[in-house]
């Protein structure tokens, strides 16, 4: 071979080489081939080529990992372009909504980073329940306008492909129910033995500041006279700060953004938490919380709260919570439409009231209410929903679980159709376990979101319910419907498998049951 012909061979190969391989080493071929599995290949492949080497793409944990870093620095430019947006609000109602949005933002990065935390080992559950409130979190944004009637021309410069790339991440780790958790025990930690013990009386004897860190009191008996001081001096740390509030009503909206706080009162209608913020009166039904739990491992009992914005105003509510291994044991929560906001992460309510009328029990969280009392209040449109489940990917690990609790009416209620749930979001999931139905409850048992939307794609459930509304003779006959029959399909939404209560349920004090 002369020497022109073969370096035309050798030119054309270095062409094909080149072609096949990133800028910085990935093979392209590998990255098409992996990003070709995810609901959403084409954005994959558009952000992973030509990125910097985050090491050999050969194996399935290979690419989860390049997908995760990927997403995160995507994530990030979101978070800053949507800081950068202030200036194109052009009314109050927009203004609202943003803000919202860059708390919701801010929330994303921190949960995408807990999966790539090269300090911390995360288990399969953890990053599926991180990358599930992350995506829930620009749901939620979105949310925020249209319910306002804002603009939204602000999400596409806000959300950069960063909910198609967090969607293949969740479907490229599914699986990740199983309870294993890498470091149980690191959730037990902060717990005092006292709390452990579950004795209210303690927090009550002559010197209440010997068993908690703040003592909140409107007559000055305290250190504190509102709940929000007592959070604002809340000290960050791995151990646990226990705010004890006294006997009182107080109107304030509460925001719990540290780790590890724990909130007691005095008894349900004794330690009363109330507001009146809803979407009726401006803002959104996120930021119309009275009290919003954003740290994570929060413990609150023994208090009620209200929002008293009435029937007429809408979505109001009274208790929002994104807290990962949270608990609320012996609480009330009181309110009309979208009461309970459970907004995401791991939850779990026991012994606890929540009464309202149209989908007073709402979110993207992997919840489960146990031995719970559901109050249906009297609705202004003569139909009660108590549940509105808002799962929007298949991989999420999220879904409403309402175990051994009474369904029935509060003492206004008269004559009104109530139906167990209806389909918020497209792979919306709800499942009523051993609970006892009041005769309150339709016969058709669910109700439609809007046609035929996600009836199909929905799960909703039933398991060896009691009471007179309890029977399925005539449900609906939709395909998400489920009659359930066996016990282990049961228990995949009991505490010990749905939350992986075992590793962290034990720590709160709170009784719970993990099984059928």
């Amino acid at each position: 071979m002369t020497l022109v012909p073969f370096l035309a061979t050798l030119i054309s190969c270095l062409v094909i080489l080149l072609s096949s391989v990133g800028v910085y080493g990935y093979a392209i071929s590998d990255i098409r081939s992996w990003c070709n599995q995810t609901p959403h290949p084409e954005p994959c492949e558009y952000v992973l080529a030509g990125k910097p080497n985050y090491g050999p793409v050969k194996q399935k944990p290979d690419f989860i990992n390049a997908l995760l870093k990927v997403t995160l620095e995507r994530a990030v430019e979101a978070e800053s372009n949507t800081r950068g947006l202030s200036a194109k609000c052009r009314n109050r109602l927009e203004k609202t909504a943003w803000n919202d949005c860059l708390q919701l933002y801010d929330n994303t990065v921190k949960r995408i980073n807990m999966t790539v935390d090269p300090k911390k080992k995360c288990s399969q559950v953890e990053m599926q329940t991180w990358l599930s409130t992350a995506l829930t979190n620009l749901e939620t944004c979105k949310i925020g306008f249209e319910e306002l009637g804002a603009g939204d021309y602000m999400l596409p410069l806000m959300n950069n492909n960063v909910s198609s790339l967090i969607s293949n991440a969740l479907a490229m780790n599914k699986g990740g129910n199983s309870p294993n958790i890498s470091n149980p025990n690191s959730y037990k930690k902060g717990f005092p033995t006292w709390v452990k013990r579950g004795d209210r009386k303690l927090l009550q004897s002559s010197n209440p500041s010997s068993r908690a860190n703040a003592v909140v009191a409107q007559d000055g008996s305290g250190n504190y006279k509102t709940i929000g001081a007592a959070l604002a001096a809340a000290k960050s740390g791995s151990g646990r700060y226990v705010i004890y509030v006294k006997a009182g009503i107080y109107n304030e909206y509460i925001q719990v953004k540290s780790d590890n706080i724990m909130i007691v009162g005095d008894g349900i209608g004794k330690t009363i938490i109330t507001g009146s913020k809803s979407v009726g009166g401006g803002s959104t039904s996120y930021g119309s919380s009275t009290m919003a739990v954003d740290g994570d491992r929060f413990i609150g009992r023994d208090f009620t709260v209200r929002n008293t914005a009435g029937p007429q105003n809408h979505q109001a509510v009274a208790v929002r919570s994104g807290s990962d291994l949270s608990a609320f044991y012996q609480c009330s929560f009181e309110g009309y439409q979208d009461t309970l906001y459970v907004l995401s992460n791991r939850q779990f309510y026991k012994d606890c009231n929540i009464a309202g009328t149209v989908d007073f029990i709402f979110g993207n969280a992997a919840v489960v209410l146990q031995s719970c009392n559901i109050l249906a209040r009297d609705p202004p449109n003569k139909t009660n929903t108590l549940t509105a489940q808002g799962r929007t990917d298949p991989n999420q690990n999220t879904g409403i679980s309402i175990h051994n609790c009474r369904v029935t009416a509060a003492s206004s209620l008269k004559g009104v159709k109530t139906y167990l749930g209806r389909p918020w979001k497209q792979y919306s999931r709800t499942v009523f376990l051993k609970t006892y139905l009041d005769g309150i409850v339709n016969p058709a048992g669910w109700m439609p979101w809007s046609g035929n939307f996600a009836l199909d794609t929905l799960y909703y459930g039933e398991y060896m319910n009691t009471g007179p509304g309890s029977s399925t003779a005539n449900r609906v006959n939709w395909k998400g419907y489920h009659v359930i029959t066996s016990a282990a399909e049961a228990t995949k939404f009991t505490p010990g498998s749905f939350i992986a209560g075992g590793s962290w349920l034990p720590g709160t004090g709170v009784p719970w049951t993990a099984s059928l």
